[in-house]
């Protein structure tokens, strides 16, 4: 198995939206935002080979949406999902599985070309992997989420005929108001790769979580956004259920520690991955380092 780090674009979101109830003053000395009070965010993904499957783990925000949406996050960057892909010798066309932690515009917009007026794949030899309670939730929006929730990125996925779900059969109403555990279940997809599901941030996200060597690497989406998510307070505004993610963190990091879990950050705009330690302060990150530096 070999595992590769694929940079996208970068963009950008209001500071106090991602950081949530934690002060200015302290959340701006760990990502500095510009005049309009933006940070930027990384939309990292993951690249897995192994044996004839490859497998993409999320894939950015796309290109398809008009100037007018575009405009409202500032992508910059010298990195291109096309472009990251190419550096680690393969292309769209290479991919056999996406894995779409949620459906929200950041994680899954990259599924769809628009070609001419017609909506299509973008990886025309995949299949696309989802849970059907995230796809209802998603398909079904909130009033709240459904900006993050775009039917062209959504509904082409259905009609292709390239969409399968995996078995989410433990997700529970009680575990999202009240989650005493994380279960993870092993997937179809590849022996080495079990999905983690989480209800805070929105319903049946998916966190994957590889074996690779002797080590264990947890996707960490938007359970964890960035290192600087890993103290308990650190909730973003944008999560449905605030309370459900803070004792999602608590739950994860403490079995994190436990078995030395290597986290790999989706937003983070410097850090790619840390592991971690207990201090006084709480569990904190450890060591921050690239992929490619596992041995």
């Amino acid at each position: 198995m070999k595992l590769y780090s694929i940079e996208t674009e970068y963009f950008k979101l209001d500071g106090g939206a991602m950081f949530g109830v934690v002060p200015k003053s302290m959340w701006n000395k760990l990502n500095p935002a510009d005049e309009n009070n933006l940070c930027s965010w990384a939309m990292r993904c993951l690249l897995i080979e192994d044996g004839n499957k490859l497998i993409l783990i999320d894939n950015g925000v796309g290109n398809k949406q008009d100037a007018k949406f575009f405009g409202h996050y500032y992508l910059h960057g010298e990195h291109t999902l096309d472009s990251s892909l190419k550096k680690a010798g393969f292309s769209k066309d290479d991919i056999t599985d996406v894995i779409l932690t949620h459906l929200h515009f950041d994680h899954c917009g990259g599924s769809i070309d628009r070609v001419n007026d017609k909506l299509i794949p973008a990886f025309k030899n995949a299949t696309y992997w989802s849970n059907e309670r995230h796809w209802e939730w998603a398909t079904k929006p909130n009033d709240r989420e459904k900006a993050s929730f775009l039917k062209e990125n959504i509904l082409p996925i259905k009609e292709s005929g390239q969409l399968k779900m995996v078995d989410s059969f433990k997700i529970t109403d009680e575990s999202r108001d009240y989650p005493t555990s994380i279960t993870c279940e092993p997937s179809s997809i590849l022996p080495e790769i079990s999905f983690r599901f989480v209800n805070g941030h929105t319903d049946a996200m998916m966190l994957p979580q590889i074996k690779y060597k002797d080590k264990t690497i947890v996707y960490m989406a938007d359970l964890l956004p960035s290192v600087h998510h890993i103290p308990l307070p650190y909730v973003m505004g944008y999560d449905m259920f605030p309370l459900t993610t803070l004792n999602e963190k608590k739950i994860f990091l403490k079995e994190a520690l436990e078995n030395d879990y290597i986290l790999f950050f989706e937003h983070d705009p410097v850090n790619e991955c840390c592991d971690l330690q207990q201090t006084e302060r709480g569990i904190r990150q450890k060591e921050v380092f690239k992929l490619s530096e596992l041995s």
